[in-house]
């Protein structure tokens, strides 16, 4: 037999769903309490690693915790609990922090393992729906991930409860971010393999063209010599360069369309009469990304970039930042 879909009821379901979860989540705000501070405190001093179990749909929140831990500067690792009861309870030290979800609390392959971890002396925090739950009982600081019921229509399968335990170990994870004073470079550095990564990792030296890509002329060239390395370098623009290669300027393809508007012959104008003075400029340590921002905000679509003695050491524009996936 093939169900249909009432897609009145549907939809009302789905928002169903999504407040009940909302309200779980806002509830959350009034659980919290000192023992929260107590397990940012745990994970801040842990020396060894931070242990993360939980089975079923628990499980697969431990694993996304013990996931954004390590991520943002806290060595996290997720282990089961049954196969942690075959061996693998090898894994956890006396200088470890043991993080176990359950939101019955009485899971009993959770359980089950809990007095070697307590004999280890591994200090154990517990999140669960059930304060007074045997896990909740035996923890060193319990949080409270409690909702008034799931969002399944029959309130059996796991939903809000879930939901309510992702946010309650993003609001640790998050917590214990902050007080390690872990930044952007760090975040970077643990995804160097991302999009993020690239972004926060890619400085202007990395980007730049250089040496034969790097169009210049002298002060003293014509519009003539600026047009051929327009064409030559395909960079939209070139650089006005002084003494021992020092920026003065820099013509442009907007430039060139408001020498177009003159009457005559232009190509042996001097092109110190008709290039822009006082270009914006980069360096080669800033983030590639300080050079997108300057560029979005003005308007411009090259960059030169110059060493502190204001010499030109190379160029870029936003073809360039879209190659490296910078943008």
């Amino acid at each position: 037999m093939i169900a249909k879909i009432n897609g009145d009821r549907a939809l009302a379901l789905a928002r169903d769903v999504l407040d009940i979860e909302a309200d779980a989540v806002r509830g959350l705000r009034d659980q919290i309490d000192g023992s929260f501070v107590s397990a940012v405190d745990f994970l801040l001093s842990c020396r060894g690693r931070v242990v993360v179990s939980g089975i079923g749909k628990s499980g697969h929140v431990a694993r996304k915790l013990a996931a954004t831990l390590a991520s943002t500067g806290t060595p996290a690792f997720f282990v089961h609990p049954a196969e942690a009861s075959h061996g693998d309870l090898g894994m956890v030290t006396a200088d470890d922090v043991f993080v176990a979800l359950s939101n019955s609390g009485e899971s009993e392959e959770l359980v089950a393992i809990l007095p070697i971890v307590k004999r280890l002396g591994t200090k154990l925090i517990a999140m669960t729906g059930r304060p007074e739950s045997t896990l909740a009982k035996l923890a060193d600081v319990h949080l409270n991930s409690s909702v008034a019921k799931e969002a399944c229509p029959l309130n059996l399968a796991p939903t809000a409860s879930t939901t309510a335990a992702l946010a309650l170990g993003d609001a640790l994870a998050v917590a214990v971010l902050d007080a390690r004073g872990f930044g952007a470079d760090d975040f970077a550095r643990s995804h160097p393999g991302g999009a993020l990564g690239r972004r926060l990792l890619t400085y202007v030296r990395d980007v730049m063209r250089t040496g034969e890509q790097l169009p210049k002329v002298p002060s003293s060239a014509t519009v003539r010599d600026a047009l051929f390395q327009l064409t030559a370098k395909r960079m939209g623009m070139t650089a006005i360069v002084g003494f021992d290669d020092r920026v003065e300027g820099i013509f442009t393809d907007g430039d060139l369309r408001r020498v177009l508007e003159r009457t005559g012959d232009f190509r042996d104008l001097p092109i110190a009469d008709v290039m822009t003075r006082a270009p914006r400029t980069i360096a080669p340590d800033h983030l590639a990304v300080e050079a997108v921002e300057l560029m979005e905000r003005y308007r411009i679509n090259q960059m030169l970039v110059i060493d502190e003695a204001g010499k030109l050491i190379g160029a870029l524009n936003m073809h360039d930042l879209f190659s490296k996936k910078v943008i």
